[in-house]
C-alpha cells in the first residue's frame, strides 16, 4: 500500500511539473527590430607647411566642417553607395552608412568595396588636396575590431585616414 501511495504522489508531482515546464516555453517575447550599421571614422587635418611634400601630420591642425566622401562599389565595379559627410568641430569624422547594403557577402564587404576621399575644405587658407593616406586616390577601410552596441542598434566601426589638406602657398624652406 505504501508503494502504491508513493507511485501516486510521484505521478501527481510529475503531472503538475510538466505543464509548468511547457508554460515557460510559450512565454511571449518582445520583438525588437535590431539595426545593423556600418560606420566609418577618421580625422581631417590642415597639414603644416613644415611638412609640405611628406605624409607627416606633426603640427597639423584639425579642420572642422571638412567634407569627405565614402564610395562603395559592388563586385561589378558599379557604385552601390555614395555619400559625402562633414567632420565635427574637432575634425573627427563619424559617417554612418545609412542605406549601405551588402550584396555578395565577401566581394561587397565594406573592407573590399568602400573607399574614402577628400571632397572639400571650408578653410580658404588650407584647401589644397593632399594624398596623405590616399585622400585623393581613395583610402581603403581598416578593420579595428571596434563595435558600438545598444539594445536595438549595433554598429561595426571601420577607420580611414587621417587625411589632410594643405595651404596653397607655403613660404620656401630656408636652405642651410
Amino acid at each position: 500500500m505504501a508503494s502504491s501511495q508513493l507511485v501516486l504522489i510521484v505521478s501527481l508531482l510529475l503531472a503538475l511539473a510538466v505543464p509548468l515546464i511547457t508554460a515557460y516555453d510559450k512565454v511571449p517575447t518582445k520583438s525588437v527590430e535590431k539595426t545593423d550599421q556600418v560606420v566609418v571614422e577618421g580625422m581631417v587635418y590642415c597639414q603644416s607647411c613644415d611638412n609640405y611634400g611628406s605624409w607627416s601630420l606633426s603640427k597639423a591642425k584639425p579642420i572642422a566642417g571638412a567634407k569627405v566622401s565614402v564610395i562603395c562599389k559592388n563586385y561589378k565595379k558599379r557604385v552601390s553607395f555614395y555619400k559625402a559627410f562633414k567632420t565635427d568641430e574637432t575634425g573627427y569624422l563619424f559617417a554612418e552608412l545609412d542605406g549601405f547594403k551588402m550584396g555578395h557577402s565577401y566581394l561587397d564587404h565594406p573592407l573590399h568595396s568602400c573607399s574614402v576621399k577628400l571632397v572639400d575644405s571650408p578653410l580658404e587658407n588650407c584647401d589644397v588636396f593632399t594624398n596623405v593616406n590616399y585622400g585623393i586616390t581613395g583610402a581603403r577601410l581598416r578593420f579595428l575590431d571596434k563595435t558600438l552596441k545598444r539594445s536595438n542598434y549595433e554598429a561595426v566601426i571601420y577607420a580611414a585616414g587621417p587625411f589632410a589638406f594643405r595651404p596653397a602657398h607655403c613660404p620656401p624652406k630656408p636652405e642651410y
